[in-house]
């Protein structure tokens, strides 16, 4: 897998070069170093744990065969086109939520020279993902396969993005809009589908497979989506900051976190006051307040409830997947994510 890896790291140069040597965009040599700064910023900064799944995946549906020179380079094709649609979302992203910083850095758009120059960014960072495709897999079987499915998966996530900022519109902080079926409504649409089914998909259709086929995997992918945010939830509360890299500040940011609408299912009257008196607010002593009432609710305990009986339910869903090579894929992701710490 480090050799696999050190392939995939390897071929962002390599499309890098393509991109900007396009034949459509007759570019000057300033707009040229705009472009690949812009990239080399945005692009390959992450864990790049979605890119590297198309590849493991790719890998796992072989069972076990070599990968020759080619699969590699266009598995790795695919991987990166995850990791520039990644890089769009989060470049405008960042822009809606006024960020300062992203993956140690400032946020692309708050260095000085660059300002809403980042809105455009993000625009070209969309469509390389379509030039791309055209320039690795123009000759496939699959290639209006896969040019549908990246527009499908964009469309999800940006209705996704709509519902989190339309339900947590900044100055309107009401908690009575928090359920169960809106946070899932949110992570399905924002973060499910193009972080854990769009990399699996893009095996499949690689490997010569019909995605109608494959329903269940998808279904099951996202719900393996969900289960990673309400994790993503609780270790933004209950996590070691020194182990998970950041401080959470869902509760300061009045985030539609499963830990507060979990929290609003079981409160009194009194402790519904004491939510929307403490919940998103900077002060260190609301928020302590909040953690209070958590472990007064047991929301602890109800996480890990929660995450049991999703193991459980995804592990037989799984398991009644007919395909050896597809329960090894979806196997491999659930264990990835399966009681993490960070």
């Amino acid at each position: 897998m480090d050799d696999l890896k050190s392939s995939f790291v390897e071929q962002y140069t390599h499309i890098k070069h393509e991109l900007l040597s396009d034949p459509a965009f007759d570019s000057t040599d300033s707009s040229r170093k705009w472009v690949e700064r812009m990239l080399d910023y945005t692009v390959p900064g992450g864990k790049l744990n979605r890119g590297l799944s198309v590849v493991d995946s790719y890998k796992l549906l072989k069972e076990g065969k070599e990968l020759t020179t080619e699969e590699i380079t266009l598995s790795c094709s695919l991987g990166w086109c995850i990791e520039w649609l990644q890089a769009y979302f989060l470049v405008l992203d960042d822009i809606m939520d006024n960020s300062q910083t992203r993956r140690s850095q400032p946020c692309w758009y708050k260095l000085p020279e660059v300002g809403m120059i980042a809105v455009n960014d993000g625009i070209m960072l969309r469509n390389h993902i379509p030039r791309i495709l055209k320039m690795r897999f123009r000759d496939k079987p699959y290639y209006v396969d896969l040019l549908d499915l990246f527009n499908e998966v964009e469309f999800q996530t940006t209705c996704g993005q709509m519902i989190d900022l339309i339900t947590t519109l900044e100055g309107e902080k009401d908690l009575s809009k928090y359920s169960l079926p809106i946070h899932r409504r949110i992570v399905q649409y924002k973060t499910a589908y193009y972080s854990f089914y769009l990399p699996v998909a893009c095996a499949l259709l690689m490997f010569g497979e019909n995605l109608d086929n494959h329903a269940e995997v998808k279904n099951i992918l996202v719900e393996m989506g969900i289960y990673f945010q309400v994790q993503d939830d609780y270790l933004d509360c209950f996590g070691d900051p020194e182990v998970i890299g950041k401080i959470g500040t869902d509760i300061e940011d009045f985030k539609c976190s499963w830990l507060v609408v979990k929290a609003l299912e079981s409160c009194n009257e009194e402790q519904k006051k004491l939510l929307r008196e403490n919940y998103g607010k900077a002060d260190q002593a609301n928020v302590a307040k909040v953690k209070e009432l958590y472990k007064e609710l047991d929301i602890e305990g109800a996480f890990l409830e929660y995450e049991s009986s999703s193991y459980k339910k995804l592990t037989s869903a799984i398991e009644a997947q007919p395909s050896k090579a597809v329960q090894a894929v979806l196997k491999s992701f659930l264990g990835k994510i399966y009681k993490r710490q960070k």
